[in-house]
């Protein structure tokens, strides 16, 4: 008897281990449908340890035919991040455990773009082990890998994905090298080009746009313009059309970082606003931070905008161009030593004076971007940039305005191993403004001027936590204004206000965590101080530097009761200021996440101005005796989510701004050319909130976005006691930069591969103004009688503009290639407001308003070339 039960055992045994079956899973699939096949086609069930979750996604696809039991067990053991095992007529499932004695190896390199340009924040991704990382401003990474065979991801906004099979079995160098059209390499597998969210990075409330991206987008005069391209993004709006500045989130123009190959830049335009100091050419990368700023900035309380430029290539030359209506462009690039050197030189002038029927009048710019390369050895480069750009507005020799940028920089860069970057610098920058009235015999100048030094290191730990940290000075020179007589016989007598000298050293940390597959930081903490110091004469007060009149309402200069010396170097006021940063990414799954960010910044340059344009005229103090430090401290906390295989994607935020210590001048006020500004400034707060909506579609012949922003910004400024009125009564007023509606859609549509169409649509809320609300006479002198302070607006501002691009020889890649840019800025003929001016009609006696328009509908036409 029991020779037969253990003769039935063998037979029932071995009918359930002989049992072969079919496996078929595409990518993605979860392990419950791996479950499910097999339980269907054996007799087996399948048994989970504690942390397995079924629905957990499978990175690559499954394949099996006819395949027994034991052998399919060992091959997912080998394929799996689980362990399977067969226990009488269960499969056994557990998380693998890592294996102590496995080899943990570097992989390291540089991630370029075709033109062998290092590309900052490409994204480097290990499917199997779940594990990333990004590059860093020369296109560096690391990773700590075990030993293995794995495919690693390679990806970067605007530019095509790879996929590459590896091995690791020692400590790796490998460079990748992304390219903006697809091409079939060995062994590489492409992805189209997308512009889909990153869903994992911590970072938000951050925008970047393409070189491709701003070129497709029309603009006035027909020129590709980095500045008005961020017009069209969420939180960013312009003071006016044809102004200069940007506004970012409700705050001003000079609380924007503006970096140019970290370098601060104190003016973005030209023309007064109507083109920026960046030429598109010359540009390699452009990112504006809202919000959740990494420690690595500081020095302002609104935004930071991060412009690179060009590195030039290393084993080709090349010259790009381009001619348009009222300028032209060319740049020229290539090896100086092939794969050793390289350079980058470009230049753009406007030329529109030559076309004025008065030739006693112009307005003229020109501009010169450089860049020089030098790999020393493998772990070794210099690099020097350079920039020098200048404006010239003339009018019959009796008026005439001259104001610039310059910069340049040298970097060495210096790779101690595969694990450590670093990056040494020092720059200069300068703007300056000079003026000239022939009628009054005078000259003025003003400028400020910067020298700096930065030493910024990156440290790869683990494949879990990169470091980020640094040092930085930089030494400030104010002169706010030198008026000279222009000749001996000259009534104006020679005047110098006082200049300020200021040093502002800061160290900051950043770390940038992944805590798990759900949950990844980036958190950092920065020290800033602040050196006011002499030569300088200060003025010393009974009280307060303004005395409020009650009789007239009115705030008057307090009389000085003396001053106080200070000797060169001599400290006269000083900052310290410590700034936490902290943003969280909570990832749901491969297509939605949630952020959240923290942020505390100091700014202790300040522009005071009465205009909500920044113009070359205004003057950069900094904070000392009477003008504290602004202080901000911003919240926000977005959800983020792709769609259909990353086709859509969309992005929405809502933000809270608090600043401390916003100065606003009294009504009234004289600014220009005023050495004792702090009598007509008040220290007050600011504030704004929003909300911000991105939807983007990102692959297809119709790519595009829609951006809306629903904001408030207000700032409140008491008195010096509770008696006085301060501003508007010492109530919250609208902030002069205000947008409550900011509405952008921007299109672009390839019909063929020789004519491409692009159309932007924008709609803002009319800016924040203070009208008269009726007069009274004085000795037969009218008077006006004005509202409360920014209580009224200008009217709506809208347009949409039309561009049509058109490539004669679009298969051509060798020598000669262009195409023309046929556009046409406000077609509907929208009569914007600049401004609106109050004034008394002198045949009627009547009062009427007056509106300025800068633009109509405007057509243009370019020509540009690369060969």
């Amino acid at each position: 008897m029991k020779y037969f039960l253990f003769s039935c055992y063998i037979i029932l045994s071995s009918s359930v281990f002989c049992q072969n079956l079919s496996i078929t899973l595409p990518q993605k699939s979860s392990l419950d449908n791996l479950i499910a096949q097999i339980e269907s086609q054996t007799n087996y069930k399948m048994a989970f340890s504690d942390g397995i979750n079924p629905k957990s996604k499978l990175e690559s696809p499954i394949t099996y035919n006819n395949i027994p039991v034991p052998e399919l067990v060992s091959q997912l053991n080998t394929s799996l991040p689980y362990e399977f095992k067969i226990v009488g007529n269960n499969i056994t499932v557990k998380q693998k455990t890592k294996e102590i004695s496995q080899a943990t190896y570097s992989l390291s390199g540089q991630i370029t773009d075709s033109e062998n340009q290092p590309l900052f924040g490409a994204t480097i991704y290990i499917p199997k082990l779940k594990i990333g990382t990004t590059s860093n401003t020369n296109g560096y990474f690391s990773l700590k890998i075990p030993e293995g065979k794995y495919t690693i991801d390679i990806s970067f906004i605007g530019y095509t994905s790879i996929k590459e099979p590896i091995a690791i079995t020692k400590n790796t160098t490998k460079n990748f090298q992304l390219k903006e059209s697809g091409e079939i390499l060995q062994e590489v597998v492409i992805d189209q080009k997308n512009n889909a969210t990153n869903i994992k990075k911590p970072q938000m409330s951050i925008n970047s746009l393409s070189t491709q991206e701003i070129k497709q987008i029309p603009v006035a005069m027909g020129e590709a313009d980095p500045l008005k391209s961020l017009l069209t993004l969420p939180g960013v709006t312009n003071a006016g059309e044809g102004a200069s500045g940007f506004n970012v989130r409700g705050g001003a123009a000079d609380q924007n970082l503006i970096l140019l190959d970290d370098v601060p830049i104190y003016s973005d335009s030209h023309m007064f606003g109507f083109f920026s100091v960046f030429n598109a050419d010359a540009i390699k990368s452009l990112d504006l931070y809202k919000g959740g700023i990494p420690s690595k900035y500081g020095g302002r309380v609104s935004s930071v905008l991060d412009v690179y430029q060009n590195n030039g290539d290393y084993k080709k030359f090349k010259v790009d161009g381009g001619i348009g209506l009222i300028s032209s462009r060319l740049k020229v690039e290539g090896p100086i030593k092939k794969d050793k050197a390289s350079f980058m030189l470009a230049g753009r002038s406007s030329y529109a004076h030559l076309l004025l029927a008065d030739d006693e009048n112009s307005a003229k710019f020109y501009d010169l971007n450089s860049k020089l390369n030098y790999r020393i050895n493998n772990t070794n480069s210099l690099e020097f940039s350079g920039y020098l750009g200048s404006d010239v507005f003339d009018l019959n020799d009796s008026f005439v305005s001259t104001y610039g940028n310059k910069m340049g920089k040298l970097d060495w860069k210096h790779r101690f191993n595969q694990d450590i970057n670093t990056n040494l610098s020092v720059f200069y920058s300068d703007y300056t403004f000079k003026l000239t009235l022939s009628s009054q015999d005078l000259n003025w100048e003003s400028n400020i001027k910067n020298i700096g030094l930065k030493y910024d290191w990156q440290h790869f730990i683990s494949d879990k936590i990169q470091l980020n940290y640094g040092v930085d000075a930089l030494y400030y020179s104010f002169n706010p204004g030198t008026l000279k007589p222009d000749n001996e016989d000259s009534p104006i007598n020679f005047r110098q206000l006082d200049k300020k000298y200021a040093l502002e050293p800061s160290a900051y940390l950043d770390v940038s965590q992944k805590i798990s597959d759900k949950i990844q930081l980036r958190y950092g903490l920065r020290y800033s101080l602040f050196y006011r110091f002499g030569p300088q004469d200060v003025n010393n007060y009974a009280e307060n530097p303004q005395i409020f009149n009650p009789t007239f309402n009115i705030y008057e200069k307090a009389t000085p009761t003396g001053t106080t010396s200070y000797s060169s170097g001599e400290v006269i006021s000083h900052f310290s200021n410590l700034e936490p940063r902290l943003a969280v990414s909570y990832i749901l799954n491969d297509k939605t996440s949630f952020k959240a960010s923290y942020n505390r910044m100091a700014q202790y340059l300040h522009i005071i101005s009465n205009s909500q344009s920044p113009s070359p005229v205004n003057i950069w103090t900094p904070s000392g005796p009477f003008i504290k430090p602004q202080l901000l401290d911003q919240y926000a906390l977005g959800y983020f989510r792709n769609f259909n295989d990353k086709t859509y994607s969309l992005e929405t935020e809502v933000f809270y701004k608090n600043i401390k210590n916003r100065i606003d001048y009294v009504d009234g006020a004289d600014l220009v050319a005023n050495n004792d500004i702090e009598q007509v400034l008040l220290n007050g707060k600011a504030r704004a909130y929003g909300l911000e909506f991105l939807f983007k579609k990102n692959k297809g012949d119709l790519t595009g976005w829609i951006s809306y922003t629903l904001s408030r910004a207000e700032q409140k400024t008491t008195g010096n006691t509770p008696s006085e009125p301060g501003i508007a009564n010492g109530n919250w007023y609208l902030s002069p930069y205000d947008k409550l509606h900011n509405l952008s859609v921007i299109g672009n549509y390839e019909y063929s591969k020789k004519w491409s169409y692009s159309a932007n649509f924008s709609l803002q809320s009319g800016q924040p103004v203070t009208y008269p609300n009726g007069y009274y006479e004085i000795g037969g002198i009218r008077v006006p009688n004005y509202t409360a302070r920014n209580e009224n607006r200008l009217p709506l501002y809208h347009h949409l503009d039309l561009a049509a691009t058109y490539t004669p020889k679009p298969k051509k890649k060798k020598g000669w290639q262009s195409h023309w840019v046929f556009s046409i800025y406000n077609v509907y003929n929208r009569r914007n407001a600049a401004s609106i001016r109050f004034t008394t009609n002198d045949d009627t006696g009547v009062n009427e308003a007056r509106r300025l328009s800068i633009f109509g509908l405007l057509p243009s036409v370019s020509y540009n070339f690369k060969f």
